[in-house]
């Protein structure tokens, strides 16, 4: 009996490269339906039953060594199936060296360990490779794998990497002399990866197919059992049941009533003092693009009833403020996710302009926290008391007012979905149109006194070579570690420091937020997530890897040389893209693209290496619920940049190699920044403030722990000079 479609079961080693291997296995295997578990979700004896459903098995990625059982799970157990249960199998890295291990091989370090850089792989074109001509192949392993040179041994080498001095001849693929087994140790799903990918995939596919006619084996068809063990295939995407629940007229919905005027002279922060920026007792949202490319800048301008909502990782409730009066509401079973995307749904406007980002909705500030419960990691801080942290997780105000400056047409929008608001709508044109005509004021601040206190050097370099000897070890690729500085300064208004820091170092996602308790500065130059509005959303990530300031003889030339010919840079850059891939795969199913990898581009104040992954939903299927967005920044969070890949182990490391919290801002269409450059203090009852900058660095393999503590303090400098004058410094 034939089935309809071939069914592959893929088994995840917890990686974060998982569903850019399940998109090659549907170009290579053409309508063919995956499945993907855990390495752990199942044990052999319960995994056994349901083989037989399977066409093949694929065996992906993943961190450790496939000497420790918890790195491999069920893994070990698939090279020792026998008799009718034996389907084929192709493995992954981990999968390889697992295959290897299980035969008689030995797993060994590489001398000099290859993370993210791309070599030729020697093949004699047969098996696997038939067909095949050049393979240049990236790699992501600091073990590897070496079989027995007995003639008796179980398996035949396929295809190796020459490292000539560093590691000598490296074993790349092999497959087994009697079972339907084999494995590469390169990453054929990588974006850099040519020649060794689809290629080898398909061939794989065939051979797995002539191996089943000549065993007689046919899958048998799905059963109840099955969907029930297993659920939906990769990829399905589906509205939210809270989501479809509900149903609104277009008329029920609010309606963007919008002024359009042409002030191209008007300033953000001459709109922000209008609003009262000076004013430390009231709620205040920027998201200022402040520098080139930015071209949007969004003003949330609140009322004494804007929501502000709140949430603490591990409740079960989130906090409502309105004003004076504060509310707390269960999530009745839901998780913060679906608890926010059901509030946006209720409150989704329409009618406003289309070429303008954001309409209304939330502005605000996550924590790194919040995105460590989609990786199953707790937070150390809901397990340590003493790192408990002092603001929340989920720290929103849902504006219903604002005004939006397109910097590059000088037109401002200002907006209010509130119903019969044009007199505010009116008012608010007149005071702008005023305020274009007075020239601005430079920014003058008295910085006052100010404490520094910087990092323990000597604990953060022993937390990067820790670091590292995890790299070394298999457990990471890249780590990215951050460290705090604490600067206790005399009370300042916090606009006054935010405009310093905006004329120090301008940059296109720059962000100003008052919301109690806590007060956020940014200068970012980096964009994490973008999504358009439904029903056709793209989503778009712009990784940062790689920065040099401008400078005198700094032309693009060498930047270029300096930044896209450096290849611990691309190599950086890189594993981050992967990771990217995987997350919006994840989510949207195989159409995501790499629209440009390692680009130079030209900022204000530095050059910088930027890569830009796209995603949208295929077959079709559009964002009917418009939560797309919402699912994608679920699946995305913490930012790889902030933590490394793969980033399930890359976090649980960090958690007890650093102590820090970071943030991403919002934007209401769907615009996130990654909080780089950035400082925050929240509400004290003493006569001091107490500020907090975040500063770090992706640790690799080849990093210098003396060099990256310099670096480190270099990049505090960005920040830091808004509290210098009358300061004292201490290690």
């Amino acid at each position: 009996m034939a089935i309809d479609v071939p069914r592959i079961l893929l088994v995840d080693s917890y990686d974060s490269f998982t569903y850019n291997l399940a998109s090659l296995l549907r170009r290579s295997i053409p309508g063919c339906s995956i499945h993907i578990i855990k390495n752990d979700d199942f044990n052999i004896h319960r995994l056994l039953p349901f083989l037989r459903h399977f066409s093949a098995l694929v065996v992906g990625p993943g961190p450790g060594s496939p000497e420790v059982e918890t790195d491999i799970g069920v893994v070990k157990d698939l090279w020792k199936l026998a008799g009718d249960d034996v389907l084929p199998v192709f493995g992954v890295c981990l999968g390889l060296q697992s295959l290897a291990l299980e035969f008689g091989g030995r797993i060994q370090r590489l001398s000099v360990v290859k993370h993210g850089q791309i070599s030729r792989i020697d093949h004699d074109g047969t098996g696997l490779f038939e067909g095949v001509g050049l393979v240049e192949a990236v790699r992501y392993h600091s073990l590897h794998a070496t079989l027995p040179l007995t003639a008796d041994s179980d398996l035949q080498p396929l295809a190796w990497a020459n490292d000539e001095a560093e590691n000598g001849r490296v074993l790349m693929a092999c497959t087994h002399k009697g079972l339907p087994f084999w494995a590469v140790q390169y990453h054929p799903e990588s974006v850099r990866t040519n020649g060794g990918g689809l290629e080898v995939l398909s061939n794989f596919w065939r051979i797995a197919q002539q191996w089943s006619r000549k065993q007689g084996r046919i899958p048998t068809p799905w059963s109840a059992d099955a969907r029930q063990a297993f659920g939906f295939p990769w990829p399905h995407y589906s509205t939210t049941p809270s989501a479809s629940r509900l149903r609104f007229a277009p008329s029920a919905l609010p309606i963007v009533q919008t002024e359009v005027l042409a002030l191209p002279l008007l300033t953000v922060p001459a709109v922000c003092e209008i609003l009262g920026s000076y004013n430390e007792d009231i709620p205040f949202a920027l998201l200022d693009s402040a520098a080139h490319p930015g071209r949007f800048s969004i003003i949330g301008c609140p009322t004494s009833t804007s929501p502000q909502i709140t949430y603490w990782v591990g409740e079960e409730s989130v906090h409502i403020t309105c004003g004076q009066l504060s509310t707390t509401e269960p999530m009745a079973g839901k998780d913060i996710w679906s608890w926010l995307s059901a509030y946006m749904l209720e409150r989704r406007a329409v009618g406003g302009h289309s070429e303008v980002p954001f309409w209304a909705g939330f502005l605000g500030i996550l924590s790194y926290e919040v995105g460590l419960r989609q990786l199953d990691v707790t937070p150390k801080s809901s397990r340590d008391a003493r790192r408990k942290l002092p603001h929340p997780d989920v720290n929103l105000i849902f504006v219903e007012r604002s005004i939006v400056m397109d910097h590059l047409t000088g037109k401002v929008y200002v907006q209010s979905i509130t119903p019969d608001d044009g007199l505010w709508l009116r008012d608010m044109a007149q005071m702008l149109s005023q305020a274009a005509a007075i020239p601005e004021s430079s920014s003058s601040s008295n910085h006052g006194r100010s404490e520094v206190t910087l990092p323990d050097k000597d604990r953060y370099i022993n937390g990067i070579k820790t670091a590292m000897e995890h790299l070394f070890c298999g457990d990471s690729y890249e780590l990215c570690l951050t460290a705090h500085t604490h600067i206790r300064a005399s009370p300042q208004s916090s606009w006054s420091r935010y405009k310093a820091l905006r004329e120090r170092n301008a940059a296109p996602h720059s962000a100003y937020f008052r919301l109690k308790p806590t007060t956020f500065l940014s200068s970012s130059p980096e964009r994490f997530l973008s999504y358009s509005r439904s029903p056709e959303s793209l989503c778009q990530l712009r990784p940062i890897k790689g920065t040099i300031r401008r400078g005198s003889g700094i032309d693009r030339a060498y930047a270029e040389k300096a930044l896209a010919q450096n290849p611990k840079e691309v190599a950086e850059n890189l594993m981050i893209v992967d990771l990217i891939r995987h997350d919006l795969h994840s989510v949207v199913g195989e159409d995501v693209q790499v629209t440009q990898f390692c680009g130079v581009e030209e900022y204000k104040t530095v050059w910088q290496l930027v890569s830009v992954i796209e995603g949208r939903l295929g077959n079709g299927s559009g964002d009917s619920d418009g939560l797309l967005g919402w699912r994608v920044l679920q699946a995305s969070l913490p930012p790889g940049s902030m933590t490394g890949a793969p980033k399930k182990r890359s976090v649980e490391i960090l958690q007890d190699l650093e102590s820090s919290d970071e943030a991403c801002t919002r934007v209401g269409s769907g615009d996130w920044a990654v909080t780089i450059r950035s400082c925050f203090k929240h509400d004290s009852t003493t006569d001091e403030e107490d500020w907090v900058i975040g500063a770090g660095g992706a640790i690799t393999a080849l990093s210098d722990p003396e060099a990256e503590w310099e670096e480190m303090v270099v990049k505090l400098g960005s920040v830091l000079g808004i509290f210098e004058h009358g300061g004292d410094t201490h290690p």
